[in-house]
């Protein structure tokens, strides 16, 4: 089934068109990778997904719904999750503190960090983290676990409004290659237990390739080539775009050191 609908979506900043008529689809249950070049407009599209940014034209549909024009908040609230390639969790809390917070906050109530908060929504809470192996270490302060494992505690708090989209902005950034597929391998169960739907930025191509149903490539603003790790592997644009001083893609997926 398909979740998300972008259509004709642009961005203009001044007289710079940063994105520049991009469509694509994502379906339930697929692990949508957004790749491209530096400048080639993947976190424009991406902060306009989730409202961060307001598109200059086009539409982004949530199984029909448009997004143009709402708050991140609004959208939020429409069971879209979102990761951050800078794991923001509170590091003076525990671990359950943390997604209990973000429960809260999907739930529209106040919060005293002294008061009731620490007892609301707590088994709800432990149920996020087992789900992402971290229950364990519930009572732990965040401050003390290692960052891989900050990584899936805000995987968690990601999951607290039963998101059927969950937007990840680079989730491996700063991951060594183990806890980086170690947390990619975590969320494509995720993705076809929940039967949700994610979108997501990367730079470390090895992660992308392994991992991604399907992959859409940007280009100074334009879609040149979508879909699966052949595909995209051998596309001739993507070779050009990516490669013009005569390196090929098996060479740097080698190296699996591509920044993109």
């Amino acid at each position: 089934m398909t979740l998300l609908q972008v259509r004709d979506l642009n961005k203009s900043f001044g007289g710079v068109r940063a994105v520049d008529g991009i469509n694509f689809d994502l379906h339930e249950g697929e692990l949508l990778a957004l790749i491209g070049p530096n400048g080639a407009g993947k976190s424009t599209t991406f902060n306009m997904v989730g409202g961060q940014l307001k598109a200059s034209g086009g539409s982004i549909r949530l199984q029909g719904q448009e997004l143009i024009g709402k708050r991140p908040r609004d959208i939020c609230r429409m069971q879209v999750g979102r990761t951050f390639q800078i794991a923001e969790t509170f590091a003076s809390l525990s671990v359950v503190e943390n997604v209990q917070m973000a429960l809260i906050s999907h739930h529209g109530e106040g919060f005293s960090l002294f008061g009731s908060a620490r007892k609301r929504y707590r088994q709800q809470a432990l149920e996020l983290l087992d789900q992402v192996g971290m229950q364990r270490h519930a009572e732990r302060p965040c401050s003390e676990l290692a960052y891989g494992d900050i990584k899936r505690v805000e995987l968690a708090m990601g999951l607290a409004n039963d998101p059927k989209l969950l937007l990840m902005d680079e989730p491996t950034a700063g991951m060594g290659p183990e806890e980086r597929n170690d947390l990619m391998a975590l969320t494509k169960r995720l993705v076809v237990e929940r039967r949700m739907a994610v979108l997501f930025t990367e730079h470390s191509m090895d992660v992308v390739f392994a991992y991604a149903d399907r992959m859409i490539v940007l280009a100074r603003g334009r879609l040149i080539a979508e879909g699966d790790a052949q595909t995209i592997r051998n596309h001739p644009k993507v070779q050009e775009v990516y490669f013009g001083t005569g390196k090929t893609f098996e060479n740097e997926l080698t190296d699996a050191q591509v920044q993109v």
